[in-house]
């Protein structure tokens, strides 16, 4: 009896979590977009696994900055920031990349170092990663 009762619930949640994603600006709209960004940081994740990196962390919040994705190939230690932006009237996804973006990203990282010493013995890199429908382009930070 008790497993009939879990699933109404569930039923009766996602029936309204679908009808929230019908109506623009309601939570639905804001959680597809997140969902598609989180589909564009595991399709970059996988880009650095097929390289032979090993994923640390993804996702993870250090020094007030959310790092979307973290790998390690040998002394090789990678700080990756992704971008998404779907159809062309929203410009290339590394466009959205500037100073005081590259500026966050390395705060975060020498936060997240702060508290992984044993990995700040490591060549830190820091790339930014475009994910577009046609595959993952990945430009490092000089």
């Amino acid at each position: 009896m008790r497993s009939s009762s879990r699933s109404q619930s569930r039923t009766s949640t996602s029936a309204r979590g679908r009808a929230a994603a019908d109506k623009p600006g309601l939570r639905g709209d804001r959680g597809s977009t997140f969902a598609r960004g989180r589909a564009a940081e595991r399709r970059v994740a996988w880009h650095y696994r097929l390289r032979g990196y090993r994923i640390l962390a993804r996702n993870v919040r250090a020094g007030g900055v959310e790092l979307d994705l973290i790998v390690r190939r040998g002394r090789r230690l990678v700080f990756c920031e992704v971008k998404l932006k779907e159809g062309p009237g929203y410009g290339d996804p590394l466009e959205a990349v500037d100073e005081w973006k590259r500026e966050r990203l390395r705060r975060g990282a020498q936060a997240w170092l702060h508290t992984n010493p044993d990995l700040s013995a490591l060549q830190v890199c820091f790339d930014f990663a475009a994910a577009r429908p046609a595959g993952i382009e990945v430009v490092a930070d000089p």
